[in-house]
């Protein structure tokens, strides 16, 4: 059961990494712009149970990391999606409201990509990463936040099809 899961989520996280590195990161957008492959991880963290969340947040951070748009050390994005991504997955487990819910969804993946991108400042000031001026920083964070209030609703029924393709565990007649 589990080798059919990731070989089916495997090539999905790889394709929306490409699209991520290939097509999002050439848009020149106010404000910061978006993640289309942290929306998408914390989508699928938001589907999955909480272990399943932690790995996908470890695979998904270690891409991140990869990407030749990182701006922090190698294992920062890695540690920074594995908390987000079961933080995430547990808060969203329990709540039947919010995983039935595209309005929750969308804004519970806000609220996350938020608290994300402040835990990406703090560690980054931590490891001694230059960031910029508190009011540059600031804009960037709250543009980043509007976009991926935009952009969920449009990605968030892609990614939830491509979710229960992966882990769907009922047979297919």
């Amino acid at each position: 059961m589990i080798t059919r899961q990731l070989s089916i989520s495997t090539p999905i996280f790889i394709l929306i990494y490409g699209v991520q590195e290939v097509v999002v990161n050439q848009f020149r957008l106010p404000a910061g712009g978006f993640s289309v492959f942290l929306i998408f991880a914390l989508v699928w963290a938001i589907l999955s149970t909480p272990d399943v969340a932690a790995v996908s947040g470890f695979v998904s951070g270690l891409l991140m990391d990869l990407s030749p748009s990182a701006s922090g050390p190698i294992g920062q994005w890695t540690l920074i999606l594995l908390a987000s991504s079961y933080a995430i997955a547990y808060f969203g487990s329990g709540n039947e409201n919010v995983k039935g819910n595209p309005v929750g969804v969308t804004f519970f993946i806000s609220t996350t990509v938020f608290f994300t991108e402040i835990l990406f400042v703090i560690t980054g000031a931590l490891l001694g990463v230059q960031t910029g001026s508190f009011g540059q920083v600031l804009l960037t964070i709250f543009g980043i936040t509007l976009w991926t209030l935009v952009i969920t609703p449009i990605c968030l029924p892609v990614f939830s099809l491509m979710h229960d393709i992966a882990l769907d565990t009922r047979s297919k007649i």
